[in-house]
């Protein structure tokens, strides 16, 4: 998955997971159960976030690390290391 579609899908993420939290249709109706009602939109916050963040996350040079010399290229990262846009499907 390309950086702009990971970007584009965690925000149609948390579109959707507010769009859960302010539509009167839940699975546990805050009107009958009071504050316990508010747990099943907690749990689709919970779960989006954790949603965006599995699609966001990605290994990334710290500061420490230097930039490769002129006409040098990158040394190639292995795949778990890789953020997941740019590791190649295996074959």
């Amino acid at each position: 998955m390309n950086r702009g579609r990971a970007i584009l899908s965690s925000v149609l993420v948390a579109l959707g997971a507010l769009a859960y939290g302010a539509s009167p249709i839940d699975i546990i109706p805050e009107l009958l159960t009071g504050p316990l009602g508010l747990t099943d939109d907690l749990a689709v916050w919970i779960g989006a976030g954790f949603a965006i963040w599995k699609l966001l996350s990605g290994s990334k040079a710290g500061p420490g690390t230097p930039p490769p010399a002129a006409g040098q290229s990158a040394p190639e990262q292995p795949a778990a290391e890789q953020p997941r846009w740019e590791q190649k499907a295996p074959e």
